[in-house]
């Protein structure tokens, strides 16, 4: 079990906890363009543990999608009542330092940022709680695919702090 001590200036402490991985997860997907792990927790203590994982790293969260509410709240605008999700939500997020390199390495690596990692629940197995991301995969140099490889890399550490 890792612990967090969180302080503000002057040396005054603002919060001392724990923070460990979750259960066990397995991979659940993995092919060329996605990966996922299925986890043994729940929904929101998934979705926690991913946020204080970006947060640790100094990484701001540019924006959580609700993509769960949003299909829920417009599934009879296009005429289906299928519920796909218990709760899905993406986090956004970009690391500065990785973000640069990737890109000076090859302009075109924009369509990767920001990095997102989802989270979702399935309606048609409830309990059953994924979280993954999507591949920053794509032609490129040996420069451009090493730096692409440094997000995968900073994806999966991201992951293995929830999940450990």
């Amino acid at each position: 079990m890792k612990i967090r001590a969180y302080v503000v200036t002057g040396g005054l402490m603002l919060a001392l906890f724990p923070l460990w991985g979750l259960a066990a997860a397995e991979v659940a997907i993995d092919n060329a363009y996605m990966k996922a792990y299925r986890v043994h927790e729940s929904f929101d203590g998934t979705r926690e543990f991913l946020e204080a994982a970006i947060g640790e790293r100094g990484i701001k969260i540019n924006n959580i999608s609700h993509i769960g509410k949003m299909l829920d709240r417009t599934a009879q605008a296009v005429g289906t009542s299928n519920r796909v999700y218990v709760q899905a939500k993406a986090v956004e997020f970009c690391s500065a330092v990785v973000s640069r390199e990737m890109m000076e390495a090859d302009a075109n690596n924009i369509v990767f940022c920001p990095y997102i990692i989802y989270v979702y629940e399935l309606a048609a197995k409830p309990g059953e709680v994924y979280i993954g991301y999507r591949k920053p995969v794509g032609p490129g140099d040996k420069a451009s695919l090493d730096k692409l490889a440094k997000v995968t890399e900073l994806l999966e550490a991201i992951i293995g702090d929830v999940v450990e």
